[in-house]
């Protein structure tokens, strides 16, 4: 077995440092693609769900509040404010849309968290989606 030569080395870090600085450029542009689309998709498509969804369910007997918090859209509920529904952009690795729901139950806090929906980029995700993750979520909420 013959040793590497130390040009072949240095060849393949210049090579590996290039590829870095590739896959990094390529992640802010698709990180701020995804939220130019996220805040189209929040106030166009999110919001107005979000609204009437609180308005029905408050016509129903449970009152729940909408919160915007920075970057993102939060249902919760006016007797609890560990009881909520809310969307994010995460955009630790490739960016998506999650949905999270947390809910008291005594002394502890049971929170889940997903996409909301599965493989889809944030421009593609609609009204049914956003009412659908809702109606899931909500079920827990006023199950008690």
């Amino acid at each position: 077995m013959t040793p590497v030569e130390i040009p072949e080395i240095r060849r393949r870090v210049r090579q590996a440092i290039e590829q870095a600085r590739q896959t990094a450029a390529t992640r802010r542009e698709q990180t701020a693609a995804a939220e130019r689309d996220y805040a189209r998709f929040l106030s166009e498509v999110a919001e107005p769900v979000f609204r009437v969804f609180a308005a029905a369910i408050k016509a129903e007997g449970y009152a729940f509040l909408i919160a915007t918090p920075s970057g993102g859209l939060r249902l919760e509920s006016e007797r609890s404010r560990e009881d909520a529904i809310e969307i994010a952009l995460d955009t630790a690795e490739a960016p998506v849309v999650m949905g999270r729901a947390t809910r008291g139950r005594g002394r502890r806090m049971v929170a889940t968290e997903r996409p909301l929906r599965e493989g889809a980029a944030v421009s593609d995700l609609t009204e049914e989606d956003v009412l659908a993750f809702l109606l899931a979520e909500i079920v827990p909420l006023v199950a008690r």
